[in-house]
């Protein structure tokens, strides 16, 4: 072996030994997190799912990709707690769809097809493998705990670097993983255990994975609202990314909500 080749081999030694001290410096970076009871964990869970603004409106800089798609838009939300949501989508600030989500239908006016579609709640899972209702979507606008039943028992997962609140037990996990017979929701709080930081969403019957991560927060009169969010979907058949943030916040401020959709409109192809 000549030298200038063993000095290449020392050399790639030499930095395959950095970057794996480097990781593991990583790795054990992050402090491990106070010792938390369930209950005072649960406690807090039950105490931020309640607050919510009557009347809420927002603008979301939109970057949405999947396997066929790349695609970046903005999206005007209005919504009313536990009543309505309208949403105007544009792109190049022109408006291209307009949405009218209620507690049992969507209606949609497509402006680039000259097309709408009226459906039951049904389409949301249909169309993007979650099986969300009209008080899910507010929720995971508003940056809430989904699915939040105070009635129900919740179960603290033990992890040194994060609290954890799940629906189901770890144990039991394992079993519903096999099983297939339920949806598992994970509420991650924030470190100082005040807020919620993240969700994951796991539905092994439709082989679904939904993962949403509040990067950013922000105060306003009182309410802890998203700033920037990411979710991801993923199924069998397809793998979504979203990444939205929020520049404009109007909180209980009431506005219109309209979705007219011109005779001329044919209902669109499935």
């Amino acid at each position: 072996m000549t030298r200038s080749i063993k000095s290449l081999l020392i050399l790639i030694w030499g930095a395959l030994l950095l970057v794996s001290c480097a990781k593991k410096l990583t790795e054990t970076e992050k402090e491990k997190l106070p010792k938390r009871k369930e209950k005072d964990l649960v406690r807090v869970l039950d105490s931020i799912s309640g607050i919510q603004p009557h009347w809420f409106y927002t603008k979301i800089t939109t970057k949405f990709a999947d396997t066929n798609r790349n695609i970046n838009f903005k999206t005007s939300i209005r919504l009313t707690q536990d009543s309505a949501m309208n949403a105007l989508i544009t792109y190049a600030t022109i408006p291209v769809v307009s949405a009218m989500i209620t507690k049992d239908s969507v209606v949609i006016s497509n402006k680039k097809d000259k097309c709408y579609i009226r459906q039951s709640m049904g389409y949301i899972k249909e169309n993007f493998a979650v099986d969300f209702d009209h008080r899910n979507i507010e929720e995971l606008i508003l940056g809430m705990p989904l699915d939040y039943d105070s009635t129900q028992k919740y179960f603290q997962i033990n992890d040194p670097y994060n609290y954890i609140i799940s629906t189901h037990k770890k144990r039991d996990l394992r079993r519903n993983e096999r099983e297939k017979d339920d949806i598992v929701i994970k509420y991650f709080l924030s470190d100082d255990a005040k807020g919620l930081k993240a969700l994951q969403i796991d539905s092994p019957s439709d082989t679904a994975s939904i993962s949403v991560e509040y990067l950013q927060r922000e105060t306003i009169d009182g309410f802890d609202i998203p700033k920037e969010v990411l979710v991801q979907i993923r199924s069998a058949r397809n793998n979504m990314r979203i990444e939205m943030t929020y520049e404009k916040i109007e909180i209980n401020q009431p506005k219109e909500m309209i979705l007219v959709i011109p005779e001329s409109y044919g209902k669109c192809e499935e």
